[in-house]
């Protein structure tokens, strides 16, 4: 009987623990910041997200594809539903003027664990006066 009661009381607490979680939704996915003199080459965006779960949420990390794009972004634990920003910095500066796409990857303990941000614009070459 007490082996019964305890199978009983794991599987309650294991379903509990599944549908108790931070969830994390983004306002958006991509920025596209147009076009843009290269003579103002640091660009910045924000993207903002809402734990939309029942349990804190942490990002655990925000990882840039490129040395050039600087994630920086909420280090505390987003209550149920508060919001939290990932501000991400594009720095162009002695890059080739272009057009360029980069990826944000950013982890945290809520679902989906994984997300991918874009940011993409179109750098122009600066006008010299010669």
């Amino acid at each position: 009987m007490k082996k019964t009661l305890l199978i009983a009381l794991m599987l309650v607490a294991g379903f509990n623990m599944a549908f108790a979680q931070a969830q994390i939704k983004f306002d958006q996915l991509s920025h596209d910041f147009g076009s843009f003199s290269e003579t103002s080459a640091v660009q910045r965006c924000t993207f903002t997200f809402t734990n939309v779960g029942n349990q804190p949420l942490v990002i655990n990390q925000a990882v840039a594809s490129c040395g050039c794009t600087v994630p920086d972004y909420t280090k505390t634990p987003i209550k149920p539903g508060q919001k939290g920003t990932i501000v991400i910095t594009y720095n162009g500066k002695g890059k080739f003027p272009g057009h360029f796409k980069k990826t944000i990857t950013v982890r945290s303990n809520g679902t989906p664990e994984m997300t991918r941000l874009y940011i993409e614009g179109n750098m122009l070459e600066a006008k010299s006066d010669k």
